[in-house]
């Protein structure tokens, strides 16, 4: 089965048209309690702690493809293929993570608007942004996750390479994918000869010899 009908890839793909609405979410995380005296440096250390980190442990050890984070697909006897360490494809994910910095600011600025809506309404500030901060993590991990997929997707060559996977191994999916490869091939009886047939045949020989 080739890479592009993997359905963990296919899975990575549909998870990151989830990342507008986690945007959302971080909205109305922020809008649970009003700025601080120094909001930029508030905005700064939550993307620093849920953007900058994170995206630095995925350079050096990226996600795997197969992890869907909270449903691990990892056979222990499978060597992980992913995308390269190509410095276009860190480059790529690099952007995305420092445009969350932006983001940040533009929804921590607005956030006041959505303040009856906030699940954390009339939470403390660093509450707030503890919360913003693992929802930022989560947003890195789906973006290196869906910037390798697309790459895998495209017919690229995959590589073997370590990777991290924070997954609960509750869910094996290439033994799936094997099962499914099975079911597309026609199934084949095998031919057996029953035993009384072959008595017939027996007989058969044995009257030739006697009339010869």
């Amino acid at each position: 089965m080739s890479l592009r009908s993997a359905p963990y890839l296919w899975v990575q793909l549909i998870n990151g048209g989830a990342l507008p609405l986690e945007a959302l979410l971080l909205l109305l995380l922020l809008a649970g309690a009003d700025p601080g005296p120094l909001p930029q440096l508030e905005r700064l250390l939550a993307w620093g702690l849920g953007g900058a980190a994170p995206a630095l442990l995925l350079l050096r050890k990226p996600a795997d493809p197969r992890s869907l984070l909270l449903v691990s697909c990892i056979d222990e006897h499978a060597t992980a293929a992913g995308a390269p360490r190509l410095p276009a494809l860190q480059l790529v994910f690099a952007t995305g993570v420092i445009a969350l910095l932006p983001l940040l600011g533009w929804l921590d600025h607005t956030a006041a608007l959505a303040y009856q809506l906030s699940p954390l309404q009339g939470a403390d500030r660093l509450s707030c942004l503890v919360a913003a901060s693992a929802l930022l993590a989560l947003m890195v991990w789906q973006w290196q996750q869906l910037v390798q997929a697309i790459w895998l997707l495209s017919g690229q060559q995959p590589a073997a390479t370590v990777t991290r996977n924070l997954g609960l191994p509750l869910l094996h999916l290439p033994q799936l994918q094997e099962s499914f490869a099975a079911a597309e091939q026609p199934s084949r009886a095998p031919l057996t000869v029953e035993p009384e047939q072959g008595r017939e045949e027996d007989k058969g020989t044995d009257l030739d010899q006697q009339i010869s």
